[in-house]
């Protein structure tokens, strides 16, 4: 981490916990002007300097990786690119100034959504006639991310139904279905995955399931009817803007616990680090799927206990993301699609087998990638099954600690951008959409290799 990122962190950490700088600098032991060198990144911060600082802040040193104003950057750099801010390019000193005051990040993305909603949707200029500006979907995104997809009330809940599990945990969510909540399971065809009838207590899978995902339904419904206060709870701390909000957040919660449930923390983090985060292993062992295996993996972030941090990200073969969380600090665009030399979209061509790569990003960051293309059952005979990508990736300095860099060439990095956009990369052959904040070089007499030729220089 850099000296600007942790001193950027430093000074929000302070700000939010009403500490003046002298007082903070007295619980350091250092001066006051030293401190403020510090918060403006012309220090280095040692060791003991900053386990001082975890102290003093009370604050982990996952709270002071920079992580927030990291992901802040980003979607600001995004905002700022479109065209609408008239192509002027925002210096990264006023970029940065501006992710480290949160309040006013989150705004300023907030405003740009709701720009975006009513560009899109001319009716959404009605808000009056009950037009969203926030999309439930952003609101949920936004809500797991900002709990860094860990739930310990959730955790402890499943720990303690888990505890009671004999090497059988269909059996056991079965029986405590049946007999403490007095609910029949019937499997039958139908287009529903998932029925329940509150009034008869009759819960309905569909027989076009496969075993582990019945199973991962029965968890859902026992955690939704045995944690329904903590939920509630949960759901009305985080104060959503929408019921489609609220009830996006509370599935998005019932399937954590299922997770949690079928996957209990220890065990769970035991089996990883035995088995060297190989999913396909962990899935095995735990009778459940890749793709759940590979979202549990992303919520292993207990303090003091802590699994190395993933993101995940899910797409269909259009690149549409419909589901994405990074706790390895991940920059996922917002608004549009992902880089095509991305691992997620070469997936699609190989279906039988697990692809791995080692991504790069324009500003230097590695993540060591892990793909494979998913299908599911098709709605009725004759329509294409639906299939998605399901990756997870770590940052590259933990690569090591996976089984799949065993016959991988560190070394060998595939260039990636966040999207077509907002990558400045010249000669690249997959690029879609020229960069939005450079000129255009249009001659008729060349015609090269990449789709699109731009000048170097930013500004239009």
């Amino acid at each position: 981490m850099s000296r600007s990122q942790i001193g950027r962190t430093v000074r929000r950490l302070r700000t939010e916990k009403s500490i003046t700088q002298q007082a903070l600098a007295a619980r350091l032991g250092v001066s006051a002007s030293y401190l403020n060198l510090i918060e403006h990144g012309q220090r280095n911060v040692t060791g003991s300097l900053l386990i001082k600082l975890c102290a003093a802040l009370d604050a982990d040193l996952q709270a002071l990786s920079g992580e927030t104003e990291r992901q802040a950057e980003i979607a600001l750099r995004e905002v700022l690119r479109d065209p609408l801010f008239g192509g002027e390019p925002v210096p990264d000193t006023d970029i940065q100034t501006l992710a480290g005051l949160p309040g006013a990040s989150r705004a300023m993305v907030s405003l740009y959504r709701a720009l975006r909603v009513a560009r899109e949707d001319a009716a959404g200029i009605a808000l009056p006639s009950g037009r969203r500006i926030l999309l439930p979907l952003e609101e949920t995104r936004d809500f797991f991310q900002q709990f860094s997809n860990y739930f310990p009330a959730i955790e402890e809940a499943a720990e303690a139904r888990a505890a009671d599990i004999n090497n059988d945990a269909d059996r056991f969510i079965l029986d405590r279905l049946q007999q403490r909540h007095g609910v029949r399971v019937r499997i039958g065809s139908g287009e529903m995955m998932r029925r329940f009838h509150p009034e008869t207590r009759l819960l309905e899978l569909s027989e076009a399931m496969p075993r582990e995902s019945r199973a991962f339904q029965l968890a859902f419904q026992l955690m939704l009817l045995e944690c329904r206060p903590i939920l509630d709870a949960i759901v009305a701390d985080a104060r959503p803007s929408t019921p489609e909000a609220a009830g996006m957040i509370r599935v998005g919660l019932c399937n954590y616990a299922a997770g949690a449930l079928l996957m209990p923390y220890a065990a769970m983090i035991s089996a990883a680090t035995e088995l060297r985060y190989d999913v396909d292993a962990l899935a095995a062992r735990f009778g459940v799927s890749f793709e759940q295996v590979a979202h549990r993996l992303t919520s292993l972030q207990r303090p003091g206990a802590a699994a190395i941090p993933f993101f995940f990200v899910r797409t269909d073969p259009a690149g549409n993301i419909d589901k994405c969380f990074s706790a390895a600090g991940f920059p996922f665009a917002r608004f549009g699609g992902s880089c095509p030399r991305w691992i997620v979209h070469t997936a699609f061509s190989a279906p039988d087998r697990l692809c791995v790569e080692v991504a790069e990003l324009p500003d230097g960051a590695a993540f060591l990638c892990v793909a494979r293309m998913l299908s599911g059952t098709p709605g009725r005979p004759g329509d294409p099954p639906p299939r998605h990508v399901v990756t997870i990736g770590c940052a590259i300095d933990r690569a090591s600690e996976l089984v799949y860099v065993d016959q991988l060439n560190l070394a060998h990095r595939n260039e990636i951008g966040l999207s077509c956009r907002l990558c400045d990369r010249a000669h690249c052959r997959n690029r879609a959409f020229p960069p939005v904040l450079h000129r255009l070089e249009i001659d008729p007499n060349q015609d090269g290799a990449a789709p699109w030729r731009f000048s170097p220089e930013r500004g239009r």
